[in-house]
Formats: structure tokens, sequence, C-alpha cells
């Protein structure tokens, strides 16, 4: 997953703790026994819900130690399970799909239910939050316009004449560029790897890319008139954000706290934090996720 909230540009502070030393943010120790170590994905909304798990857990008075931006589901549950980090947000469809990757549920309770069963037994998903953030096909209002498309399905003849932009991991996830081939019969002349975030949306903006993997949440979306595409065949699962996290990290304090925030945290509120994280003033995430912690009595 998924994957992102186009406008975005990290604030100086993430980028400096990624950078120092090397830029290898899983460089260091292993996680301590009585620390939490909680990581984020390579896109500001996992950096945002990785700092409100963090700063709820430290409510708790639980020690916590960040590692953002590590890239991809492919780098960070490897991560998990050698203990560079305890926890990290996720998504249920996208995570499913990669423990599974021929899973076929794609309601929430189901994909929920089969993501509980094939999570790792090291590793355990908490309660799912009715917040979700899910990949779509997106693309701008002039293409819309002048293909006569709604849908994926509306799209599927043009594929061959448009280049695609996404991360690298979408070109092999089954919900990805294999899932729109064979549930759409949509295959793209080009396919152009791209950054999640601001590199994507301006990407699509600027016509270099035709059609774009980006979040449903993402506040560029609306600020730039951008297009979702209906999936009338269901290619993208549900997405509902859950912390993935160690079975031996997983105390009942821990648990508690972070399932205080799934009960809390739904898509309208996702949305109006995406929208904060995206101001053009550039808040850190730090101070957006102690805001609405604060909001909701849980900091």
């Amino acid at each position: 997953m998924k994957r992102v909230l186009a406008a975005m540009t990290l604030p100086l502070s993430l980028i400096a703790m990624t950078a120092c030393g090397g830029g290898d943010p899983l460089a260091g120790d292993k996680s301590a026994a009585d620390t939490i170590t909680v990581g984020s994905a390579n896109f500001p909304e996992s950096q945002l819900l990785a700092e409100i798990y963090a700063q709820a857990l430290e409510a708790k008075s639980i020690k916590v130690v960040r590692k953002p931006d590590l890239g991809s589901r492919e780098t960070y549950v490897p991560a998990l399970k050698d203990g560079s980090i305890d926890m990290i947000p996720d998504y249920t469809g996208t995570l499913l799909q990669y423990f599974r990757k021929d899973a076929p549920e794609t309601s929430e309770q189901d994909v929920y239910t089969a993501l509980r069963a094939e999570t790792p037994a090291e590793l355990a998903v908490l309660d799912k939050a009715s917040a979700q953030d899910k990949d779509a096909v997106v693309i701008t209002k002039e293409t819309a316009q002048r293909l006569n498309v709604k849908s994926i399905a509306d799209l599927a003849p043009h594929c061959k004449d448009l280049v695609f932009g996404g991360p690298p991991e979408f070109t092999t996830r089954a919900g990805g560029i294999p899932g729109l081939a064979k549930n759409y019969g949509c295959n793209f002349r080009e396919y152009k790897q791209l950054q999640p975030g601001a590199v994507t949306s301006e990407a699509l903006k600027g016509n270099a890319v035709q059609a774009a993997d980006i979040f449903t949440t993402d506040s560029t979306i609306k600020a730039n008139g951008f297009v979702v595409l209906e999936d009338p065949k269901l290619n993208f699962a549900a997405q509902n954000i859950v912390p993935l996290i160690k079975v031996a990290k997983a105390s009942e304090s821990v648990r508690n706290a972070l399932n205080a925030v799934q009960a809390k945290l739904d898509t309208p509120i996702l949305l109006d934090l995406n929208a904060k994280l995206a101001d053009k003033s550039k808040p850190d995430p730090k101070d957006v996720a102690k805001e609405w912690l604060k909001s909701v009595g849980l900091a």
C-alpha cells in the first residue's frame, strides 16, 4: 500500500533523521527490551501515523525510539522480523497481499480476518481503524474529459497509449500493475517509477505521466482537481489502518494505548490530518500528531 499524499514535502527534521551518519535508517542496534521502536514507510501519511502512535505510547510512559522513512513494505517487514523496529502503521489490504499474494478478499472484514490468519506468528496486527486509505488510479480532469472516462474499465482501451507512474513495488503487487492487467485488461505503454508524494503529483500534473497510483486520502487530489477512477471490479482491496507489531513487544499497556488511537481514527479525520500536514507552512508531523491526540484526549 500504498500507498499517498502527493503535495507534501518532508520537513527538515525528518530528512535530517534519515540523512545523518550515512543515510541507512536501519543502521544501529536492535530495539532495546524496554523500548518500542516505531518505524514508518517512505511517505508522509505513514510518518504522521507513526508519530501519532509514538506519542500515544509516550503518553502512557512507554519509551519510544523513532525510525522514519524506511521505504516500502518489502524493506520494513524484514526489519520487524529481525528486530530493527518493533512496530509500524500499515494497511490491511496490501499487507494481506504481501503475506499471501493471491489473496482474493476485498471487503473490509474479510480482509482483516484473513490478514490476522496470514500474519507470521512473531508479528500481530492490532485493532483496525475505520480509517482507510486505498490505492487508486488517478488522472487529471483534462484526461478524464478527453477520453470520456469515469472508471478503470473505461480507461482500459486507452491504457496502451498512456504512461503510468507509481512506486517500484506497484509493478509486482497483486493489486498493482498485475491486477490492473488481469482484472481490466489494462496494459500501459510505459511505467515510470516515481517516489510517492510530491514527485508523483507533479508528474501527473505536468503530463509526464497520464495516470498514477495515488492514495485516496491524498489532499492534492482535491487541490488539483484530479479524478479518482472508479474500481467496479474491486481491484483494490479494503485498506484499513492497522498497527503491525512484534508479538514480543505487544504488552497489554502497548495494545491498549494503540487500540485507543484506532478507536478514534476515521477516514474524515485522516483526510483532515493530511490536509494540515500538506499546508504551505510545512508543519512538522510531530506537531500535527500532538494537536490531534490532545483534541481526542489521548495525550
